[in-house]
């Protein structure tokens, strides 16, 4: 694998992350059953290997990618000069907590560490502006980004159905950093 370079997005990049594919494929999703009562909710959530593999569609418009992004942090993977992924960080949600956005690495690039290092650059960045805590939020569907939070330390925090304009539902998994 060659050397990899993390380094803060210019505009000129945009045109090419935003061609990167940003689907993935999962075998897995996390299944929430949520059961209300009289006055109170309990959701209990489950891995639930499926029959076969399922594409899992980015929630997001990357077309909106290029407004996005200078409303927030963001750090590009660069391999070989050729751009392999990227990182979308902002702090201006919750006080002294930096929420990932977006995790997404070129196709060719990932399963190689290239994700994992894109967030530990990112908790990097957010402990500079001085953040005490890391949020990531992901689809319950993106089995790959579970799977890579639990790895780096971060634990389910919390959930919102219907979160994105997919209407899929997000899961929130934090640490402190």
């Amino acid at each position: 694998m060659p050397e990899v370079e993390i380094r803060p997005a210019v505009a000129t990049d945009i045109k090419t992350l935003i061609t990167l594919e940003h689907s993935t494929e999962t075998d897995y999703v996390w299944q929430v059953d949520v059961r209300r009562e009289t006055g109170q909710a309990e959701a209990l959530f489950r891995e639930v290997r499926l029959p076969r593999s399922v594409p899992v569609i980015y929630p997001r418009s990357t077309d909106k990618l290029v407004d996005e992004w200078s409303k927030s942090g963001m750090l590009v993977a660069v391999i070989g000069g050729q751009l392999a992924g990227y990182v979308r960080i902002s702090d201006q949600m919750v006080p002294g907590t930096a929420w990932i956005t977006d995790v997404v690495v070129a196709r060719r690039y990932r399963r190689k560490g290239i994700g994992s290092m894109l967030v530990l650059s990112a908790q990097q960045w957010a402990t500079q502006r001085g953040n005490r805590r890391m949020v990531i939020e992901m689809q319950s569907k993106n089995h790959p980004c579970i799977r890579m939070g639990q790895k780096l330390g971060y634990e389910f925090c919390g959930y919102n159905d219907q979160y994105y304009a997919t209407r899929d539902v997000a899961l929130f998994f934090g640490r402190v950093i």
